[in-house]
């Protein structure tokens, strides 16, 4: 009797500080492009540097604010995203996941100096969107600029030898033409304005203001801070002092984290060759541990055989791990080498044999080759503000005869076999030639057409060569059209997958696992798996060569920072080409949010 009375009087007493439920506040500080991957890549512009940390990715920041929403402790999330660079795919999904935070009864803060697409967009989920009193306006709508490099490749006297099949299969006219078929015109009008009227859309609700209110603002070309206080797109005008000290005086008491639930981006400390040293000699051991998972594997960039190598490797190892349970492939490509992309679907049929799910989630885009090795999933997600599509092929050959002539040198050819000469760099396809490519480029527009066709079956509604000919689509038309399946991003793909394999949906791995560029350096090799006897290779491209030594290094970094990028992105394209004629690639179209 008196044990119970003394357990009832200590029950009695009021609780410490530390036996009280902690309060957490949340804090992102968002800076930089959020990678899907989280690989250091390299360039070829400028290589790859030496930094120990790794970029944050979609899949951390997601699963973060997933656990944020669901863990009593977290009171709020605040946001930073002044710094921060994401594609509209991206916002979407950021988007959703602040929304189940509101849901679940917790206050989203936002901070930002400028008030912008992006910004707009992720303050639209916030209940506490304050902007700088003396803030950039530039919510003005959408502009979107395309870069012809014809007038480059004359230079580097390179010429882009081009064959479509496909109307609308744009690609390759940045490099023969100075500007854009009417196609092309065509297909790029209806893109942005899709993707402005999910801009305005998304605004609109997200901060219960009038669709054709925002649509003017819009058009006014600028406002004040203080116009879009009073219009309702912002809640709050303030500095960011009196903005910390606002968040600080509403959770008094709480434990602010930055970093909450994310992975350690900086990487290893480097302090000296020791460190170095542990970094070469640390042993590989696998972490992938005995309990039940579902995958993510990420795809992003161009499709060639280097960059399909390590993504079909990490499959095929997938396949013979029985805790591997589910696949979510995340896609963020506009295709590449027909060859390539056969190769990389093969992989996801393999992993489609085992009997397990096979989920894609579509990023930014997933267009062409990006929507093959997609087409055979058992579910595909897409945002809204995806870019997919582009069934369609073209036949590229850039041809260096220019260039050697410049150099001095001259040619020439001795041949047995009529076509032997077919894919000479030195001079443009004979019409005899280009008949031949066109023939094997309608061979692999029909495979295109099978596998599409193969992995929607009924889904699809309507005739598949009506949305064929290089047509490229936002998300929201893709799902009218049976290419996608479902509208949503990576986290609603997660649970679609754990739902059919029965396996939690916090269960989940990024693989391969990401690794700052000093880290993958050291890293000991992926070992091929034992099933392959014959192996990947890779090619390099003389093109590519050409131009980067017409550019030269002064020239480069004389270039405004867009343009810099946009000659990255045709270097990546063109060495893509190298591997194979046929291409499935479609239109660089890039729509910038601020």
């Amino acid at each position: 009797m008196k044990t119970i009375v003394l357990l009832s009087l200590i029950a009695a007493l009021p609780l410490t500080a530390a036996e009280k439920e902690k309060s957490i506040v949340a804090i992102y500080d968002l800076e930089g492009a959020i990678s899907e991957s989280g690989q250091a890549e390299a360039s070829l512009l400028g290589g790859l540097g030496m930094e120990p940390g790794r970029p944050l990715t979609l899949f951390d920041l997601t699963r973060s604010l997933k656990k944020a929403a669901a863990d009593p402790q977290v009171k709020a999330v605040v946001l930073d995203v002044d710094d921060a660079s994401m594609g509209l795919p991206q916002i979407q999904e950021v988007q959703r996941r602040l929304q189940a935070v509101r849901a679940a009864g917790k206050d989203v803060w936002l901070y930002s100096d400028s008030f912008s697409n992006a910004t707009a967009l992720l303050g639209s989920a916030a209940n506490h969107f304050t902007l700088m009193p003396e803030g950039d306006v530039s919510f003005s709508g959408l502009y979107s600029e395309s870069m012809y490099f014809k007038g480059l490749l004359d230079k580097a006297g390179v010429v882009a030898d081009v064959i479509h099949i496909g109307d609308f299969k744009s690609f390759g006219e940045e490099y023969y033409r100075t500007g854009p078929s009417d196609f092309a015109k065509q297909q790029q009008e209806e893109l942005i304005g899709g993707v402005f009227d999910q801009i305005v859309g998304e605004v609109a609700e997200g901060r219960k203001v009038p669709v054709e209110k925002v649509r003017e603002l819009v058009d006014l070309g600028t406002f004040t801070p203080q116009q879009a206080k009073d219009a309702g797109l912002v809640d709050d005008l303030k500095h960011r002092t009196d903005f910390s000290a606002a968040v600080k005086a509403a959770y008094e008491g709480a434990e602010f984290e930055h970093g909450y639930e994310l992975p350690d981006l900086d990487g290893p400390e480097i302090e000296g060759m020791m460190d170095i040293m542990k970094l070469m000699f640390q042993s590989d051991k696998s972490k992938s541990g005995k309990s039940d998972y579902i995958a993510v594997v990420p795809f992003e960039g161009e499709i060639s055989s280097a960059s399909i190598a390590p993504v079909r490797a990490q499959i095929l190892k997938l396949i013979k791990d029985k805790h591997a349970k589910a696949m979510v492939l995340r896609v963020d490509s506009p295709g590449g080498s027909a060859l390539a992309s056969e190769v990389l679907w093969e992989a996801t049929d393999e992993w489609k044999a085992s009997g397990r799910p096979f989920v894609v989630s579509m990023g930014g885009v997933a267009a062409s080759g990006g929507y093959y090795i997609s087409s055979g999933a058992d579910r595909i997600f897409a945002e809204e503000g995806t870019v997919t599509g582009s069934i369609g092929v073209v036949g590229m050959k850039l041809v260096l005869g220019g260039a050697m002539d410049k150099l001095g040198i001259t040619t020439h050819a001795t041949q047995r076999g009529k076509n032997a000469g077919a894919q000479s760099m030195f001079r443009p396809f004979s019409p005899d030639e280009s008949k031949l490519v066109r023939d094997s480029m309608l061979q692999v527009y029909g495979t295109f057409k099978k596998r599409i066709e193969a992995g929607r079956g009924d889904r699809l509604k309507g005739e598949l060569e009506g949305m064929a000919g290089g047509r490229v689509f936002t998300g929201t038309r893709a799902l009218e059209l049976g290419l996608v399946d479902e509208l949503g991003g990576l986290g609603e793909a997660i649970a679609h997958a754990a739902e059919k394999c029965g396996t939690d949906a916090d269960a989940i791995k990024l693989v391969p696992e990401p690794k700052g560029a000093l880290e993958g350096l050291f890293a000991a090799p992926e070992k091929p798996s034992d099933d392959e006897i014959v192996r990947m290779g890779s090619t390099s491209s003389p093109a590519a060569d050409a131009i980067l030594a017409t550019l030269g290094d002064a020239k480069l970094a004389g270039l405004p920072k867009p343009a810099r990028e946009a000659v990255a992105r045709v270097l990546e394209r063109i060495e893509s080409c190298s591997d194979s004629t046929i291409q499935l690639i479609g239109p660089d179209i890039r729509i910038p949010l601020d």
